[in-house]
C-alpha cells in the first residue's frame, strides 16, 4: 500500500552495480529500509544526492509491516540546506549528529515526536550561526525521546566527583533551548561532550567509539 511520509536519511550502501540500499528514519513507520535500482551513475547523480545523510524527504513509499526492505515511489527534497553542506563548522556537527543517530536510533517507538525534534533540530543548525553548544544540546534532546533522558545532572555524572563548574553547566544546558546563548568554555565543553558519550554508551548497547568526536573537538575549538 503506498503512504505519504516525511523522512530523514540516516546512510545508504551499494547494492549491486548500480543500486542502493537506504536507510531513512520516517515520520510514519520509524526506521526502513528501501532499495533504489539504477540509481548510481554519472546520468543519476542528482537521484542519489536525495539520498546522502540527513537530507529531508518527501516521500511516498510502499509499506507492509514486516516486509523487510521496501521501495520508494517517489522522493523529492523536503529542505533543501542552505549552509549545513558549506560551512565547515556546521558539516562537522552534522557528520557528529549523522553518526550519533545511526547507533543509537534503533527502536519504532514514538516515530514522529522524534522525527520532528531530528527535523527541527537540523533546520535549527543550517539557520542560526551560534551553534558551538548545538550539539550538547541536541545530545540531551535526542536522550529524552529515546527514553534515558534526565533532568538531574547527577544522573548524567554518575558515580564520579564532578567539577561544580559541570554541574552548573549541565543544569543550565538541561533547561536551555538551541538559541538561548550559553557561554561555555572550551574546555567545560568538551567535558561535559566526554560525560554525554559516557551516558549514551551506559544506555545504548554496542554504542562504540564515536569516530568523528575528534574532527568535532577541533572545529569547535
Amino acid at each position: 500500500m503506498l503512504y505519504k511520509t516525511k523522512g530523514i536519511v540516516f546512510r545508504y550502501v551499494k547494492y549491486g552495480e548500480t543500486s542502493i540500499i537506504v536507510t531513512i528514519f520516517t515520520e510514519l513507520f520509524g526506521l526502513q529500509s528501501y532499495i533504489l535500482n539504477g540509481i548510481r551513475g554519472t546520468s543519476r547523480a542528482n537521484k542519489i544526492a536525495l539520498y546522502q545523510p540527513l537530507t529531508l524527504l518527501d516521500l511516498v513509499v510502499y509499506h507492509k509491516e514486516n516486509a523487510g526492505i521496501m521501495r520508494i515511489k517517489e522522493a523529492k527534497c523536503l529542505y533543501p540546506y542552505r549552509s549545513v553542506s558549506y560551512e565547515i563548522k556546521k558539516s562537522s556537527i552534522a557528520i557528529f549528529i549523522c553518526e550519533i543517530v545511526n547507533k543509537s536510533v534503533k527502536e519504532q517507538i514514538h516515530t514522529q515526536e522524534l522525527f520532528h525534534f531530528m527535523a527541527d533540530s537540523l533546520i535549527f543548525l543550517d539557520t542560526h550561526d551560534q551553534i558551538e553548544n548545538f550539539h550538547l544540546q541536541f545530545l540531551l534532546g535526542l536522550s529524552k525521546h529515546l527514553g534515558f533522558g534526565t533532568s538531574q545532572p547527577e544522573e548524567i555524572l554518575s558515580s564520579r566527583v564532578p567539577e561544580q563548574e559541570e554541574v552548573t553547566m549541565l543544569t543550565q544546558l538541561l533547561q536551555s533551548e538551541y538559541d538561548s546563548g550559553l557561554s561555555i568554555t572550551y574546555s567545560t565543553r568538551q567535558r561535559l561532550l566526554t560525560l554525554l558519550l559516557r551516558f549514551y554508551a551506559s544506555h545504548i548497547d554496542n554504542f562504540g567509539v564515536v569516530n568523528s568526536i575528534e574532527v568535532l573537538k577541533e572545529v569547535l575549538s
